[in-house]
């Protein structure tokens, strides 16, 4: 393993966190060098599932001050669902602005641009007045199988990856739009919009309905190809093209903090605010995502773990309705004390169904191997394993498709042990770099409005 700094390439990203593990083909947003100088400060957010962040970086591209404030854990009524009230979102967000602000002791205008970064297939259905209709369906409920089933007999599991570059999953925002209407009659007769996480808190900021190509990529709804809506998608599910909000390129400026966001976050009105390889490569099975990249003009490829990081969060958090109370730290340093292999005690990390490479919404997740001589620490480090081997999937696919990975680097969650760090070399059987900013989606979405602010040409000249 090796520390990585102001670097930028092809690459496997690796981050985990609530959202999942995702492993993505990408040109990377998180080196810390930064080419340019500005006067100012951009601000970073990240609307993620379990809190949102907010990341300033100073003249030099440095990161000044960071601020999380958690959300109200999602609400799962039945196995396999997921929900969330978009208000929660906005009043963390609102939150962690002002402490990053305050942590950084500048004042709010200095603040010349703000990006967003956050939660992906989410959906908040907003009525003529855009007020929120129901709880946001999230990028890991499940429950929509039937409205995949009805789109694969309806439009072709082949025609749907042609215009979209993807399958018909669980998880992507159109089925849900499709559940609500064969659901909730009453409540998809008021519905006249859809945004996902991260632009209702946009548009809470700045009364402006947008999405990003990357966001929109998971949508289920974009011309992946061609950066667009999918008109031949929405007619063949019936769907009106208004109920869409306006592209934008992720560095793009689209929109300003209204008086409104202003009063909310403490920054100024008017500040903007930014949307967050050469061709796109699909694999025909649909086992991995084809995603428009961040950067204008390049794609990804992606594959997803969807419990990777809630693995282990679950796991202490049975811990700690019992009568011990785990850190993370403590867990990986017991873990650590037990062999490679965990003495036959293995993991199915299951716990929201599975994307990659097994397109099954009703999989579980399964401990085996037990024996009365294992103990917590062999739990943990079969977690850890597990997740591991889960992702070395991806890799798999990645190898068929004839996309090269020649570095992987690793952050968020599970590049911060040592242990978990070591194993995933280990079982990737690969070389992986640590990032020096660590901050993950909430710097990239800063790097990202300092583009938009013009303090860069582009983003490679910012990375």
């Amino acid at each position: 393993m090796r520390r990585c700094g102001s670097r930028a390439g092809c690459s496997a990203a690796l981050e985990f966190g609530l959202r999942g593990l995702f492993v993505c083909y990408t040109v990377s947003l998180c080196a810390v060098g930064i080419g340019g100088k500005f006067m100012k400060y951009v601000l970073g957010i990240d609307v993620g599932t379990g809190g949102t962040r907010a990341v300033l970086a100073g003249p030099d591209g440095g990161i000044v001050s960071s601020a999380t404030c958690e959300h109200v854990p999602f609400a799962s009524p039945k196995i396999g669902w997921a929900e969330q009230d978009p208000q929660d979102w906005c009043r963390a967000t609102g939150s962690a602005i002002r402490e990053a602000i305050t942590a950084a002791g500048i004042n709010s205008s200095d603040i010349s641009a703000v990006g967003l970064a956050g939660q992906m297939h989410g959906a908040v259905l907003l009525d003529t007045n855009n007020e929120v209709l129901r709880p946001a369906l999230i990028w890991c409920d499940q429950r929509t199988q039937a409205q995949c089933d009805w789109l694969n007999a309806k439009v072709g599991e082949r025609k749907i990856i042609e215009l979209t570059c993807n399958p018909a999953l669980t998880n992507f925002t159109l089925t849900k739009l499709l559940w609500v209407r064969d659901n909730e009659p009453e409540i998809w007769k008021r519905f006249r919009r859809v945004l996902l996480p991260k632009d209702y808190v946009r548009f809470r900021l700045t009364s402006e309905h947008a999405m990003d190509v990357a966001e929109a990529s998971g949508t289920l709804m974009l011309d992946v190809a061609h950066r667009r809506w999918s008109e031949d998608m929405m007619s063949a599910v019936g769907l009106p093209m208004s109920c869409l909000p306006k592209l934008y390129e992720s560095p793009e400026v689209c929109g300003r903090i209204s008086e409104a966001g202003a009063a909310h976050t403490g920054l100024q009105p008017g500040t903007p605010v930014v949307a967050a390889t050469d061709s796109p490569a699909m694999d025909p099975k649909g086992r991995v995502h084809t995603f428009c990249h961040a950067v204008p003009g390049r794609w990804h490829v992606m594959g997803v773990t969807q419990a990777a990081g809630l693995s282990l969060r679950w796991f202490r958090d049975l811990l700690r309705n019992s009568a011990c109370d785990f850190s993370y730290d403590e867990l990986t340093r017991e873990a650590a004390t037990v062999p490679p292999g965990s003495e036959g005690v293995l993991w199915a990390p299951y716990l929201m169904g599975e994307r990659t490479p097994h397109l099954d919404p009703d999989a579980r997740g399964t401990f085996s191997g037990l024996a009365a001589s294992h103990s917590r620490a062999h739990l943990t480090r079969a977690i850890l394993e597990g997740v591991a081997f889960s992702l070395k999937d991806t890799f798999s696919l990645f190898h068929e498709m004839q996309v090269p990975v020649r570095k992987i680097r690793l952050g968020g969650g599970g590049a911060r042990s040592p242990l978990w760090r070591q194993i995933q070399s280990d079982v990737y059987d690969h070389e992986v770099e640590i990032l020096v900013a660590e901050e993950g989606a909430a710097y990239g979405a800063a790097l990202l409005a300092g583009v938009g602010a013009k303090f860069w040409k582009s983003v490679d000249e910012a990375l």
